[in-house]
Order: structure tokens, then C-alpha cells, then sequence
């Protein structure tokens, strides 16, 4: 029998790095190009998806640009701020990746569904 002896930090951390992780595949860039594009290493980038380590505001803020989001919803997700300080509610693909209930795959086939019902024509 395997137990998760992960505290709520832990389980914080992995969650974001599999955001971090989904979000990439989703714009089809490899980890390499990520890094670059948000001024960290392809090592560090490596290690925040895995859940390893848990990066700095100016590390998240540069995330969410390269990934064209709110730096606050990466903030809210790390605790840096709490929802109630103002969080911003999350657009429905922003929703979809955040749910913790789907998997990569999942996410990324709903997020394909809803942009071709709301592509403009």
C-alpha cells in the first residue's frame, strides 16, 4: 500500500508544476523554448514542473506572460496572494487548466472543444 505522505505544500507545488507542464504542451513549446521565453533555465523550469522547487514571484510573473496569463492567477495558486485579495476569476480556459480532476489530455481536448465554439468567424 503506497501513502501519500506529501504535506499541503508538497501537493501545492506538484499542482503547479503540472499546470506549468500542461500549460507548455498546450502551446507546443519544449521546455528549452519556455525557458527562454521567461529568462530561467531549461534546469530550473525542469525542476518547477516536477513540483521540486517553489519558484519566486518574478519567476511565476514571467511564466505567465510567456504563457499570456495573470500573473495573479499563478500567484493565487501558489499562495503568494489569497483569492479573497482580489483574485481574479479564472476565464474558462484558465477554469479548465486549474481543475484538478482532469488530466493533461482532458484539459487540452476541452480547451480544443470551447476555442471552436467561440472561434470569431
Amino acid at each position: 500500500m503506497i501513502v501519500n505522505m506529501q504535506g499541503p505544500d508538497e501537493q501545492m507545488l506538484a499542482a503547479f508544476g503540472e499546470f506549468v507542464r500542461a500549460q507548455r504542451q498546450l502551446a507546443q513549446v519544449s521546455q528549452r523554448n519556455l525557458a527562454k521565453m521567461s529568462g530561467v533555465s531549461d534546469s530550473y523550469l525542469s525542476q518547477i514542473e516536477r513540483g521540486n522547487y517553489r519558484p519566486s514571484p518574478q519567476v511565476v510573473k514571467a511564466l505567465a506572460q510567456a504563457f499570456g496569463l495573470e500573473p495573479k492567477q499563478l500567484y493565487t495558486m501558489l499562495g503568494f496572494i489569497d483569492e479573497e485579495d482580489g483574485g481574479v476569476a479564472p476565464n474558462v480556459e484558465q477554469a479548465i487548466q486549474l481543475d484538478p480532476r482532469l488530466d493533461p489530455s482532458q484539459k487540452e481536448a476541452l480547451i480544443r472543444i470551447y476555442k471552436s465554439f467561440v472561434k470569431e468567424d
